[in-house]
């Protein structure tokens, strides 16, 4: 990793924290989205603060499975915060998670949403 690469910022700290905890969350061979995330964080526009906290998550110590993380409708965006770019996509097929043409196929079925699964504290 290069010295340019991201660093979180005291102002966002706490929030990207909370993301990488959600994220953490997401079982193997299941996905969701940035909306998603932000929204059950309580952040219902804060879809693009979620992607910022993806594309640190790289910094983290404890592992923050961000391939996990696209857009509502299962488009891999993220993927050129990963190295190589392919990398998002061959980690989610590991998972047994099909994709085609940077989408996730089945979507609607594997996608996990945080405000059904997880109690909010």
């Amino acid at each position: 990793m290069s010295d340019n690469s991201i660093k979180i910022s005291e102002k966002n700290k706490d929030y990207f924290d909370a993301v990488f905890q959600v994220v953490r969350l997401i079982p193997k061979g299941r996905a969701t989205s940035y909306g998603s995330i932000s929204n059950y964080l309580g952040t219902k526009s804060g879809a693009r603060m979620v992607g910022w906290a993806m594309n640190a998550s790289h910094t983290q110590k404890e592992y923050v499975p961000a391939h996990r993380v696209v857009n509502r409708n299962g488009m891999l965006t993220g993927k050129h915060h990963f190295s190589p770019p392919e990398a998002m996509q061959e980690e989610l097929e590991k998972e047994d998670i099909e994709v085609k043409n940077d989408k996730i196929s089945n979507f609607k079925k594997i996608y996990w949403d945080p405000s059904e699964e997880l109690d909010f504290d």
